[in-house]
């Protein structure tokens, strides 16, 4: 592989964590999606440092970060932007919204209209923007993170499965331990440590990374064993909706991140496997019945990762 990939994905983590502590699995879970291009869902309760990951995630990179605080009265040109008449020119001149920038955090985007949250399915899809007849193409590097508290729901508008599909990954990032709370009151005493971050890559460094990600080699076995837990989860007795072909795309872009991470240049079954739950979760939609019975998404992937053979990679290993 030309580009180390593993070195620069330990590269930005290491300078994340020096304001996320204690969060390694989650951190590696959104560079994971940075690599392979996709977007982040991050469902979670207030103060726990969703929009301190995506500043300290664009600092590390030297790239734009803009952040949008969705509300019931935020417009869809408030994240595109609009054509404003120039007296002095006597034309209309684009003005960029937000989504211009190369990280956007959309902040609480349930509580945004579905016609603002509709503004964001182009961009997030096709990485370009149109605006009164005219297309924009964004910036690469180019990521959405998205927020929502699963807490409270008064005044929300849940995101339709359509808008849940668009993003690579869901992950939550959870309360610290005692003892990373305790480093972070010592750490915040006399300033942010966000304010120190350096960059450490180029954005360049990160295309480059995106394009390696994506020749990592894929055995047609394993290829096939992403194929079956999908289609898994189609037929489980609990699921109505099962995942979609962009889910297995998503699966197997995920497991060559993981695999390039891990300074490999082939896919392990156990590379699919980790990437299963936060791929698949959200995804799913469940029967009434199986929502009563208390059943979740995460058990209905653990079932279906039980039950698919493993296969044995053509180079030797064998999942556990």
């Amino acid at each position: 592989m030309s580009t180390n990939v593993s070195a620069v994905a330990k590269k930005i983590i290491g300078n994340v964590e020096k304001v996320i502590l204690g969060k390694r699995q989650e951190l590696l879970l959104a560079m994971v999606a940075y690599l392979c291009e996709g977007h982040i869902l991050l469902e979670d309760v207030p103060g726990v440092a969703k929009t301190m990951l995506a500043r300290a995630l664009a600092r590390s990179i030297d790239c734009a970060f803009k952040r949008v605080q969705c509300t019931p009265d935020l417009l869809p040109s408030d994240i595109t932007g609009a054509s404003i008449f120039n007296q002095k020119e006597a034309e209309f001149v684009f003005r960029p919204g937000p989504i211009f920038a190369q990280i956007v955090l959309a902040d609480e985007i349930n509580r945004a209209t579905p016609r603002t949250q509709s503004a964001l399915l182009e961009a997030m899809a096709e990485s370009r923007v149109t605006v009164d007849g005219q297309t924009y193409d964004l910036e690469r590097p180019f990521m959405v993170i998205a927020t929502q508290n699963p807490v409270d729901h008064e005044g929300t508008f849940p995101l339709p499965e359509a808008q849940l599909d668009r993003f690579l990954v869901r992950l939550s990032l959870g309360y610290p331990s005692f003892e990373d709370e305790g480093k972070m009151l010592e750490r915040l005493q006399r300033g942010h440590p966000i304010e120190q971050i350096e960059p450490v890559v180029a954005p360049a460094d990160v295309i480059a990374c995106q394009q390696a990600v994506r020749e990592v080699y894929v055995d047609e076995k394993v290829r096939n064993y992403v194929l079956e837990i999908v289609q898994s989860t189609r037929l489980h007795d609990d699921v109505a909706l099962g995942g979609s072909p962009r889910a297995s795309l998503a699966l197997f872009r995920t497991s060559q991140a993981v695999a390039a991470m891990r300074g490999n240049n082939f896919v392990l079954p156990d590379d699919v496997k980790r990437m299963a739950a936060p791929v698949l979760t959200h995804r799913l939609v469940l029967k009434p019945e199986s929502r009563l019975r208390r059943v979740s998404a995460a058990k209905v992937v653990e079932d279906v990762l039980a039950e698919v053979p493993v296969p044995t990679t053509a180079k030797g290993a064998a999942a556990s």
